[in-house]
């Protein structure tokens, strides 16, 4: 039995459409996971800008990140370096970014982020490992809490 072109691009067609029909099955939280993440660049593009509205909306107000030494720092301190200029980025980039999601409006991300700028003058460039805990408000994500540990070069 002789099969047209038209027969084989047909069957080329479906197994394709199969195949992704399967890869949404699967992963049913993929167009959420993309949301996650994209929040988590647009809340680096409110640091490099120093955007101090971007920032109120994207860290909830008690909002709080660990560092690598142990301090604490909260929604108002960091909006206060921004405004101050005390810190300012001329890199702020996350990367290697996995998100973990517990339901609709609870999130975990983890991945990387390089920073370069200058604060209180001094220049630093480090690279810094992280884990956010992102919650969904009214419709939209939030930084709740972090946690950044530094990677040595």
């Amino acid at each position: 039995m002789a099969y047209s072109k038209y027969d084989m691009k047909t069957a080329t067609l479906i197994v394709l459409l199969a195949v992704l029909a399967c890869q949404f099955s699967l992963r049913p939280n993929a167009r959420l996971e993309q949301e996650v993440l994209q929040f988590e660049r647009d809340a680096c593009k409110a640091f490099l800008d120093a955007d101090v509205a971007a920032l109120e909306r994207v860290l909830t107000p008690d909002f709080t990140l660990t560092l690598s030494n142990g301090e604490v720092s909260t929604r108002a301190d960091e909006i206060n370096e921004l405004r101050s200029g005390k810190v300012h980025y001329d890199v702020f980039e996350n990367y290697d970014m996995l998100a973990r999601l517990y339901g609709n409006d609870t999130a975990v991300v983890l991945g990387k982020t390089r920073v370069k700028g200058t604060a209180d003058g001094k220049p630093f460039d480090r690279v810094v490992q992280f884990t956010d805990t992102l919650i969904k408000r009214d419709g939209r994500w939030q930084l709740a809490a972090g946690h950044v540990s530094r990677i040595e070069k």
